[in-house]
């Protein structure tokens, strides 16, 4: 189920976000913010804090309320989150699409979480969201990211100039997708976006 904890590897778990993941989520990114800064926006100190991440938080849930978004976290053993994963911009009607953003700590990094996490969300994305497509995107230079996305059935699909503003400047991206289905779009949840 979308909503329950899924176990990833011994201590691991993908589970929903939750308003008490502030403080842990801000030791992590902050932990990360050197490893991670070549693929995500420049952000203000605040951002690392756990006030900046409460706010973050609860902007994500109000969205999740409404439809718009799904969000976990990757918790280790004592619960603490040391990665988030999200399905962005989800709408439905004949679109049926979502767009895929994750991160790992990088105490965590390199040992397959993206990938199983990627595998599992894209399942419920399919079976609970009965989404027909899963988008993701990544820098040129990303083959991390890129691997990542390939294992779990992603094909690029387009080159794009100066797609997002990453690391201080407008980068080029390669953009990828997963087609889940190419089932009829009856019996779908009324709760995500038009």
């Amino acid at each position: 189920m979308i909503d329950d904890i899924h176990r990833l590897d011994p201590g691991i778990r993908l589970r929903p976000v939750t308003a008490s993941d502030a403080a842990s989520l801000a030791a992590s990114l902050t932990r990360s913010r050197t490893y991670m800064s070549p693929w995500e926006p420049r952000r203000p100190d605040a951002f690392y804090t756990e006030q900046g991440q409460g706010e973050r938080l609860a902007g994500i849930l109000a969205d999740q309320a409404a439809g718009r978004v799904r969000s976990w976290v990757l918790a280790d053993e004592e619960d603490r989150a040391v990665g988030g994963f999200n399905l962005n911009a989800i709408v439905l009607g004949p679109f049926r699409s979502a767009t895929l953003g994750y991160w790992v700590d990088v105490e965590y990094a390199g040992r397959g979480l993206a990938t199983a996490a990627v595998r599992l969300i894209c399942d419920l994305a399919r079976d609970e969201l009965r989404l027909h497509r899963v988008e993701a995107g990544t820098l040129l230079h990303n083959d991390a990211s890129r691997r990542v996305l390939t294992k779990c059935g992603f094909e690029q699909f387009a080159t794009v100039p100066r797609y997002m503003h990453i690391d201080g400047d407008w980068r080029d991206h390669r953009l990828f997708q997963r087609i889940l289905h190419d089932g009829p779009v009856t019996g779908a949840p009324a709760t995500a976006g038009a």
